[in-house]
């Protein structure tokens, strides 16, 4: 305001507007248009504040009298109108029948509403995912880790036919792998699984889906199938993800998809030879890219020297099963309904099966509650002691479609 106010003064010195506006640096306009509000009067009673260039009110704006009959209409038709509707058409229509001059459309009315906080709709409450593995307390925490492993089904190769690949890839840490093979079955995973824990350690848990390949078969109950038995002899947890359930299983199918886009769709691979070498480099550039971005992963344990799988030793440690309840509150796993709580119907669980101390535990798992995991029920369960069989491959084609069933 004091430059202004110089400028008005300059130029009543006998100095041009012209030249005062390339002295203070200005456009010769802003300098008319100060000059021509302080006229010839005193300078010290004019005002020389900006004036916004906005009305002070808009020509569309509901009048305050009229938003707060609008807001009074609504709480009187709530308790005296027999119908009882009191949204913004409701609203309208009254507001017609009384002879209001300027009757407001329904968005507007609408808007009013929800100015004043007089809606009853209620909007969805975002809240934050959990951690991941949040089902896991220690994996949750950072203290253990987590792979996940599942398998790309039936991709055309030129000239070969259809090959799968089994893939597996770290929570925290890491540890990444993907191997291409004619038939991904149950032994091929049981070789592929020895050979990346070899050269990466071993983690504190597994993650699989519910394939028959993982489990074992599912037409007896009580089965620990080869690939749990590797990994409880090696120590490690197995833990089979929910069914139908989405985002447990997120990590290692983001991993199959970006795969499939950096190696399979990239390139043309003459033979599974070719691919096996494209999807190595792949895996170990994508290896050293996520060893600078998590340094701090959680320590995986050595890989036991001199180690051979007995499949016929009895299964020792522990298997998790993440289950949903059904309408009585009660999961099956291993072929047995158990009972995790009747109040707890359609929800997620943790079902723990202590092969050591022959016990089956339920906890609670919420996803908005993450760190709270009551236990819900404990239940006496055994596995029946019987000699473990694996069904032979009858022929090559079926052995290539899954595993074979395995008994235990």
């Amino acid at each position: 305001m004091e430059r202004r106010l110089e400028w008005v003064q300059a130029v009543r010195r006998g100095e041009s507007m012209r030249a005062v506006a390339r002295r203070f640096g200005v456009t010769l306009r802003a300098v008319q248009r100060w000059v021509k509000r302080a006229g010839a009067g005193s300078l010290q009673t004019v005002d020389f504040a900006s004036r916004a260039k906005t009305p002070r009110r808009r020509a569309t704006k509901t009048e305050a009298g009229l938003e707060q009959q609008i807001c009074a209409l609504r709480k009187e038709l709530e308790k005296e109108s027999a119908l009882g509707f009191r949204g913004a058409q409701a609203i309208a229509e009254q507001l017609e029948q009384r002879g209001c001059a300027a009757v407001p459309s329904v968005r507007t009315i609408g808007r009013i509403l929800a100015r004043h906080g007089l809606l009853d709709g209620r909007v969805r409450v975002r809240r934050r995912a959990p951690a991941p593995g949040w089902y896991l307390p220690a994996v949750r925490e950072g203290r253990a880790e987590l792979d996940s492993f599942d398998v790309i089904e039936d991709l055309p190769l030129e000239g070969f036919g259809l090959c799968q690949v089994f893939t597996g890839r770290a929570l925290l840490g890491p540890a990444v792998g993907a191997w291409p093979a004619a038939h991904a079955n149950t032994t091929a995973i049981v070789e592929f699984l020895q050979a990346h824990w070899r050269g990466q350690g071993l983690p504190a848990y597994a993650q699989f889906d519910n394939d028959t390949r993982f489990q074992g078969g599912h037409n007896h109950p009580d089965v620990v199938g080869r690939v749990m038995r590797l990994c409880l002899a090696l120590g490690v947890t197995p833990v089979f993800a929910p069914p139908l359930q989405q985002g447990f299983q997120g990590m290692i199918e983001h991993f199959n998809g970006l795969w499939q886009q950096k190696v399979w769709q990239r390139f043309h691979h003459a033979s599974l030879a070719a691919l096996e070498t494209a999807s190595r480099r792949f895996t170990e550039a994508y290896q050293e890219r996520l060893a600078r971005q998590r340094p701090d992963a959680p320590p995986r344990r050595p890989f036991p020297a001199s180690f051979t799988p007995d499949w016929q030793a009895a299964p020792r440690g522990q298997i998790i099963y993440l289950r949903l309840t059904n309408g009585h509150g009660t999961v099956k796993l291993l072929g047995h309904e158990f009972l995790a709580d009747p109040l707890w119907q359609h929800r997620l669980v943790r079902c723990e099966v202590d092969l050591d101390a022959h016990q089956v535990r339920c906890y609670r798992l919420r996803r908005k509650e993450p760190t709270e995991q009551a236990l819900l029920s404990t239940h006496e369960h055994r596995l029946p002691a019987r000699r473990f069989l694996i069904a032979p491959a009858k022929t090559k084609a079926a052995s290539r479609a899954r595993a074979r069933p395995e008994l235990g």
